[in-house]
């Protein structure tokens, strides 16, 4: 939710996650280490299992944002 204050560390953490998904662009790093196929599949399983592990750290901080925050979830 750009543009709202801070209203948990949990809050700064979920956004920052969100930021580095969304926008952080790996197409220069990709270009240093692939080289062909091998490298390229290498490439491809790694930055899924980041992707994962980031989109599972913000699944974990969900519930701890504000009820009126888009992203909140109640804890299952």
């Amino acid at each position: 939710m750009k543009g709202e204050r801070a209203t948990s560390v949990s809050h700064v953490e979920f956004e920052i996650l969100g930021e580095l998904i969304e926008n952080v662009d790996l197409e220069s790093l990709k270009d240093l280490m692939v080289d062909d196929e091998v490298t390229g599949k290498r490439w491809d399983s790694g930055a899924k299992n980041v992707l994962l592990l980031l989109e599972n750290m913000m699944d974990r901080r969900r519930h701890r944002l504000k009820p009126t925050h888009p992203e909140y979830r109640g804890k299952e």
